[in-house]
């Protein structure tokens, strides 16, 4: 096991990626544009690695690449706040994630190779939930990330998507650093 074998994809993958996390975190519109290249070369890297769900979910990450970055800027050009998720909108994105998560787990378990069907359709639901959350700059969206990244660091090592692996872990420490940073702009925010 060499885990400094990566291939000049997974680098460019992780690079776009990590600038869109890192925007994301610091609340720059940018995070869109870098997000949508990110995903195009996450999607053929992880269709490769017969990770099914997720790439299915880098079509997901483009589309709402676009809605985020007209989301992000109103039409008077004024900066969408940082928000929460009310109670029932929460339970109501959870239950969600939780039904179409086990459907899709269940297709990809019964009908394709895939690797680790359950995880991979996990870490799909959840994502989808959390960019749904970080496209309406809702604070929550960090803590979902968080508990994506927790998921995917074992799930792309058992790949051998080892760099993959290692930036989510500090993906997992970006999602802690931006809920606070989001955190302190929220309080700074005007009423």
């Amino acid at each position: 096991m060499n885990i400094f074998t990566w291939t000049p994809l997974e680098i460019a993958a992780n690079v776009m990626t990590a600038i869109c996390i890192f925007l994301a975190g610091r609340n720059s519109i940018h995070t869109w544009w870098t997000g949508i290249v990110s995903a195009l070369l996450y999607g053929v890297m992880f269709f490769n690695v017969q990770l099914y769900a997720d790439a299915t979910l880098q079509g997901f990450f483009i589309v709402t690449g676009v809605l985020g970055w007209m989301a992000w800027k109103t039409r008077s050009n004024a900066v969408l706040p940082v928000s929460n998720v009310n109670p029932k909108q929460g339970a109501l994105y959870i239950s969600a994630a939780l039904i179409v998560g086990a459907i899709y787990a269940s297709i990809l378990h019964k009908y394709t190779d895939a690797y680790a069907p359950w995880i991979d359709s996990t870490v799909l639901v959840l994502s989808v939930v959390a960019q749904i959350l970080l496209m309406r700059k809702q604070i929550e969206t960090w803590m979902v990330w968080f508990v994506v990244n927790t998921l995917c660091v074992p799930l792309f090592w058992s790949r051998e998507l080892y760099l993959t692996s290692i930036m989510y872990g500090f993906f997992w420490v970006n999602a802690i650093v931006s809920y606070i940073h989001w955190k302190n702009i929220q309080k700074e925010q005007p009423v």
